[in-house]
């Protein structure tokens, strides 16, 4: 069998991570740095993996949302590291803001497509009618 792709593997790190720290399971934000943390436990880590890991993960909705209003961040054992800055919860609430809007903004298009296919529909509807009426 081939070898996981490095998306693959990442997964499947996330997933360990998740299921041995409480700070990843939690979504909590990480200590500046937890990548080190981590290739020191895990030397024959490949870094690529690691870091795709750790973007999917502070990428993801649960950790901005925790990001967005935390004060701290943790290491791996789940002590307090160092503090979250106003710099980082405005990053964290500007990226949330940005998906929700691309979000709202798809959904707002779905709407008119269905609607504009409605009305389509219904014109097609009308002359069918009118011409079946002549006939």
């Amino acid at each position: 069998t081939l070898p996981p792709s490095p998306a693959q593997a990442a997964r499947l790190l996330l997933k360990e991570l998740q299921e041995k720290f409480p700070s990843f399971r939690e979504y909590k934000p990480l200590a500046i740095g937890i990548d080190k943390q981590l290739i020191a436990l895990r030397p024959e880590l490949s870094k690529k993996v690691l870091r795709i890991a750790l973007r999917s993960h502070t990428n993801s909705l649960r950790y901005l949302k925790e990001m967005e209003k935390a004060k701290v961040r943790f290491d791996l054992e789940g002590n307090t590291a160092d503090e979250v800055t106003d710099a980082h919860r405005a990053h964290a609430s500007e990226i949330l803001r940005e998906r929700f809007k691309k979000a709202a903004e798809q959904r707002k298009a779905v709407r008119e497509a269905e609607e504009t296919a409605r009305r389509h529909a219904e014109k097609l509807h009308q002359l069918t009618e009118k011409f079946s009426r002549t006939s």
